[in-house]
């Protein structure tokens, strides 16, 4: 039987083990999203962003999160790979909000100056210094502390290597205490 300071060892040892095993999953997909293959076709990134919604409402019951999707936001590009960067917009979004009040999410789109259609994904969580964008796509760069907000690092620069093989461009803005702004564009 352990005492105190042996369970202590054993589960600091136990979420060291858990923290890797995450950082080498996120590898493996940063890894698998620069070399694989594009497979392209119609994705409803509405249905991708409203099922998202509900499979973190169904892991935690407890939070109160307001999402307002926009319909039938259908976009040409490879379902897999704009499936990863949705998941992690938006589970970075749900993550960001878990200290606000009423915590809200919302994807939709706008028409670009140029007539692009430009998606953003939008909430009311910690926000960032937007002086600082410049570092949210870099691996490994956090604009918040890990134990804040767990993490490996990776998703943001994930999702900018997805929007880049789909000839897009990503970008955000935030303020910090007011929320984050994620725009994206996808190009086939």
């Amino acid at each position: 039987m352990l005492d105190d300071k042996g369970l202590f060892f054993v589960n600091s040892v136990n979420a060291g083990c858990r923290q890797v095993e995450a950082l080498l999953d996120a590898l493996l997909v940063l890894s698998r999203v620069t070399e694989s293959e594009l497979s392209w076709g119609e994705v409803d990134l509405s249905r991708m962003a409203e099922e998202k919604a509900a499979d973190l409402h169904l892991a935690e019951p407890g939070r109160r999160v307001s999402f307002r999707i926009a319909p039938r936001l259908l976009v040409q590009g490879d379902p897999q790979l704009l499936h990863i960067a949705l998941d992690n917009l938006i589970r970075n979004a749900w993550k960001y909000t878990s200290h606000a009040a009423q915590p809200s999410i919302e994807f939709g789109a706008v028409t670009g100056s140029e007539g692009e259609c430009i998606y953003y994904l939008k909430d009311n969580g910690a926000g960032f210094d937007s002086q600082r964008a410049d570092q949210l796509f870099k691996p490994f760069r956090r604009l918040h502390s890990s134990q804040e907000f767990p993490g490996t690092g990776l998703g943001l620069a994930t999702v900018q290597r997805i929007i880049r093989r789909h000839n897009g461009r990503i970008w955000g803005e935030g303020k910090p205490g007011c929320g984050a702004t994620f725009y994206f564009t996808v190009n086939a």
